[in-house]
């Protein structure tokens, strides 16, 4: 009897959680599951503000794909997608290669929702992956070098636009990182300007009052210029234009102003919002009962109208749930319906502080810190198990510090 092939693309947290369910459910031969990622190491997106400055190490934010998987059950494959086409269940890689599915999990990265703001596309950089974050570390410490020599203040000017979950911690870890930076250049630190622009008439829309108020209060004692209730026009790459017609000079916009799903999904040939695609209770692709869809490529209705956000939480739990589902739709057992239960958010602001809800209980300062670290260990049990969760909370404290370089 010819084996099932499942093919998953995208080797982000629902990716990745899914082929490790199916190693452990799978019976040995009894489907052929190939994992197709552009690259051969999945990041910790929830850490990536740390690459943007520069506070972590690479090998803390990236890991092996091919240490995390089963390979007697998982066969890993390195390719960009070019096209997906379900009606013939095919996927076709950029080199040109076609791989046939029986059973297809969509669960792709997200893309940066701009809103169709002038030059934000152009000019502002993104926290959106592994690579846009090392372009933030490298593009400060070239424009700190660059003002060394010509002392224009906009290159020492960093903004950030939108203050939610995203944006409150890259401006923690700008304070966090930044002084060192400066120390490394010969820039004075206290001549630089960390700006926080957000067109809510708060920072953490949506958090409690009590995390809200500790977090402007701690950021204004940092020196960050908060402007709230504000919305950015326009961007040249040099100067912010905001809606009361004032510019802010700066040749650093770090945008974190929403997300939206992958530009591939609007090319699938299903309805989609956008770029995510409504899926069934069980995670299924509306009219394909053998394509599965999760994380940011999805949009799961929480009621009639409200989605679920596409948070690293759902993704996860969403994929132990389409793991069970796709082992019973081979084997022609019933599905289950996903169900989420939200376990509390936390945001950290640098190393020592964070602010965050756990159940009723509104958390901050250092115990929200610590929270904060038992959220990401757990995710990495959840990869590899004790092993990994030591060997990163080993490479926290031993882990060679990531050079101070200019890249031109």
């Amino acid at each position: 009897m010819k084996k099932p092939k499942v093919v998953i693309l995208g080797a982000g947290y629902g990716g990745l959680i899914t082929s490790k369910k199916l190693a452990k459910l799978l019976n040995a031969g009894e489907a052929e599951v190939t994992l197709i990622n552009k690259h051969d190491y999945h990041y910790i997106t929830t850490q990536l503000h740390k690459t943007g400055v520069g506070t972590a190490s690479d090998d803390r934010i990236t890991l092996n794909i091919a240490d995390l998987i089963d390979h007697h059950k998982i066969d890993f494959k390195k390719g960009k997608i070019a096209s997906v086409d379900l009606n013939a269940r095919l996927v076709r890689l950029e080199s040109g290669e076609d791989v046939q599915y029986d059973y297809l999990l969509i669960s792709l990265g997200f893309g940066v929702q701009t809103f169709g703001i002038p030059g934000i596309k152009e000019h502002a950089f993104e926290i959106r992956s592994f690579r846009s974050t090392k372009k933030i570390f490298h593009h400060i410490q070239k424009q700190l070098v660059a003002y060394k020599e010509d002392q224009d203040p906009s290159r020492i000017n960093f903004a950030v636009a939108g203050a939610g979950f995203t944006g409150i911690e890259m401006i923690g870890e700008l304070i966090e990182g930044l002084p060192a930076l400066c120390e490394a250049t010969g820039v004075p630190y206290e001549k630089t300007r960390i700006i926080s622009v957000e067109a809510s008439p708060t920072l953490l829309p949506g958090f409690e009052k009590e995390a809200i108020d500790y977090s402007t209060e701690l950021l204004k004692q940092e020196g960050v210029e908060i402007l709230t209730s504000t919305k950015i026009k326009e961007y040249n790459g040099v100067q912010i234009r905001i809606d009361n017609g004032e510019d802010i000079p700066t040749r650093t916009l770090i945008w974190s102003c929403g997300v939206k799903g992958n530009d591939l999904i609007d090319k699938m040939g299903v309805p989609t919002i956008q770029s995510r695609i409504i899926v069934d209770k069980d995670l299924r692709v509306p009219g394909f009962k053998n394509v599965f869809c999760i994380g940011d490529s999805s949009m799961f209705m929480k009621d009639e109208k409200t989605p679920y956000p596409p948070t690293a939480q759902i993704a996860i739990q969403q994929a132990l749930t389409c793991g069970d589902n796709i082992v019973s739709a081979i084997r022609g057992q019933q599905l289950k319906s996903f169900e989420y239960h939200h376990k509390g958010s936390v945001a950290s602001i640098g190393d020592r502080a964070a602010v965050g809800k756990i159940g009723k209980l509104t958390i901050k300062g250092a115990f929200a810190a610590l929270m904060k670290q038992v959220i990401e260990m757990r995710y990495l049990f959840t990869l590899g198990g004790p092993a990994l969760v030591f060997k990163q909370f080993f490479k926290r404290w031993h882990s060679t510090p990531t050079k101070v370089y200019a890249k031109h």
